[in-house]
């Protein structure tokens, strides 16, 4: 009896916690929201820490950009059972901005309807992951795409979730900056600019990026790389 009534109470809790009709910018600290209502053209960015969320909040166009940040590494949803899911402040925040509730396998949804999964009430056009090209940045990315396909896999199905690619390197001429994502454009960029003087400098952490910098190469719609995920990647 004890422990239907417990369920009971988290359940509610879970459902209280997800839905509401409150403002998601009044719910959710540190989330920077965008100006427009348009679920079809806002987009949001789950980035890593204050420092990137500073960056890309500079650098974005306010109109229809929002910025999440998450703190560290997030909870191994594949590894973890729904009552430490739902215990996670960081994975708690995430659904309410994201804001369609969540998918709950059959086994689960026996002994709760919390939060039933509607994809109509997705907030977003594109929910984009925009993490460092490093380790830990692949490894915080490689949890929050976890996530999603544990919690909201149709949203990978449905071509929702995508990766922001951000450069490797930055190599600056007296007129100009060039970005290259990978190796391959590195020797590329180095064979046009052959007897011209130039420096070559790896990309810094995206919270050390130049404003415009940021919209440049991982925000502005017409010179970004987006990598769409799906449930088989």
């Amino acid at each position: 009896k004890r422990s239907r009534e417990k369920a009971e109470v988290t359940r509610l809790d879970i459902k209280k916690k997800l839905t509401g009709t409150m403002d998601v910018s009044n719910r959710v600290e540190k989330f920077i929201p965008c100006n427009s209502k348009d679920p079809d053209i806002r987009e949001v960015y789950i980035v890593e820490g204050d420092s990137a969320a500073t960056s890309c909040k500079l650098g974005r166009n306010a109109d229809f950009q929002a910025i999440m940040p998450v703190r560290g590494k997030t909870l191994n949803c594949m590894k973890s059972d729904y009552k430490q899911i739902f215990a996670s402040e960081i994975i708690v925040d995430l659904l309410r901005v994201i804001g369609c509730g969540v998918e709950l396998d059959s086994k689960a949804k026996k002994h709760s309807d919390m939060s039933e999964f509607d994809l109509s009430a997705l907030r977003w056009s594109k929910i984009i992951i925009c993490t460092d090209a490093d380790e830990d940045g692949f490894q915080i990315r490689t949890l929050l795409l976890t996530l999603f396909y544990r919690l909201l896999p149709t949203l990978l199905k449905e071509t929702r979730v995508f990766i922001a690619e951000s450069p490797l390197f930055e190599i600056t001429t007296k007129d100009n900056t060039y970005f290259a994502y990978n190796e391959f454009e590195k020797a590329d960029i180095l064979r046009q600019l052959e007897g011209q003087k130039y420096t070559l400098q790896r990309s810094k952490g995206l919270g050390e990026n130049e404003p415009e910098m940021m919209w440049q190469t991982t925000m502005n719609p017409a010179t970004r790389r987006l990598i769409s995920v799906s449930p088989a990647d």
